[in-house]
């Protein structure tokens, strides 16, 4: 790292954003935090997203550029770690922005309470509207990893904490930030919170949230890909009963939401049935579970319900929901 490092590293994969890249970073060279440097990710873009981020980059020399061949979001980010220069670090998407005082209230905290992670709420923000979205105060490791809000881009981390996990994003795969905050949680020492809202996560109609494929499937190698860090790393027997109530969350309720969504009826066969053989092969004995017996908030009677004929009638009923 240099000398008079910046206070917070600013990552920022772009592709293809030309209608959203001067937004963002208005909201990103505008911080009243002045001191930090974004780091934006130009990942082979095709249209004009370059050409915006060179002209933003000859008026504020806290932008570097850092050009690289298409490789996906995950990779993206990864390609910048090296490059950090900061305190700490953040990542924001380029079709999102943030509020202009998001930086230096989130660095204040995190020097006050001297934490590894800190993290802020966020709104939803629509074409007309904004849904804002309060998340728990959560400190408990096993609670974090169970019912954190996984998203990356509403934390700042400390770098040198981070960079010492080497953890980074899965190359390739979607559903990158719950992979990444769920290895980085045994490692947290102290986490805090911002109550404001600073984040606005654009929903764009075109995202991939609102058209579901097999890559939906990817999300059972994104867990398993967890368990097997857990594994590696000697933290398995500690979180064992955190990792299956994860599995039976994401696989109870989003995934199967997800994959009831897929248009094509044998593909979504194929999804379906891979979903649920994934809990049951991974975790046998997951309906008694010991956090999923104890847990009484959003969607337990629904998991607890779940067995192969409710499971299938479940995605039936998504299907024709949607």
């Amino acid at each position: 790292m240099k000398e008079n490092n910046p206070k917070v590293s600013i990552i920022v994969p772009v592709y293809n954003v030309e209608n959203y890249l001067e937004k963002c970073l208005d909201t990103l060279t505008g911080q009243t935090l002045k001191d930090i440097e974004i780091l934006a990710v130009n990942d082979g873009s095709t249209d004009s997203s370059l050409s915006i981020l060179e002209k933003y980059s000859k008026k504020d020399s806290r932008i570097t550029i850092l050009n690289k061949e298409n490789g996906g979001l995950s990779d993206a980010r990864n390609f910048a770690f090296s490059h950090i220069n900061g305190e700490y670090v953040g990542f924001i998407d380029s079709d999102d922005f943030v509020d202009l005082n998001m930086y230096e209230i989130m660095h204040k905290t995190a020097i006050a309470e001297g934490a590894e992670v800190v993290e802020c709420n966020l709104h939803h923000t629509y074409d007309n509207t904004e849904d804002t979205e309060i998340g728990k105060h959560i400190t408990d490791k096993k609670e974090i990893l169970m019912n954190g809000r996984s998203v990356v881009w509403n934390k700042i981390y400390k770098a040198d904490w981070l960079l010492s996990t080497g953890v980074q994003f899965p190359k390739g795969l979607i559903y990158e930030d719950v992979n990444f905050y769920s290895k980085l949680v045994p490692f947290i020492n102290k986490i805090c919170y911002v109550d404001d809202p600073f984040v606005h996560y654009v929903q764009r109609s075109s995202s991939i949230n609102n058209h579901q494929t097999l890559r939906t499937m990817q999300i059972l190698e994104v867990l398993d890909d967890i368990y097997s860090f857990y594994e590696e790393k000697g933290f398995l027997t500690e979180y064992k009963d955190a990792l299956e109530f994860l599995y039976t969350r994401i696989l109870l309720c989003s995934s199967l939401k997800r994959m009831s969504q897929i248009e094509d009826a044998s593909d979504r066969k194929k999804a379906l049935d891979a979903n649920w053989n994934k809990l049951i092969t991974t975790f046998p004995n997951w309906r008694s579970g010991k956090y999923l017996r104890e847990y009484t908030g959003k969607n337990s009677k629904f998991m607890k319900a779940m067995n192969p004929a409710t499971y299938k009638l479940a995605g039936i009923l998504l299907h024709y929901k949607h």
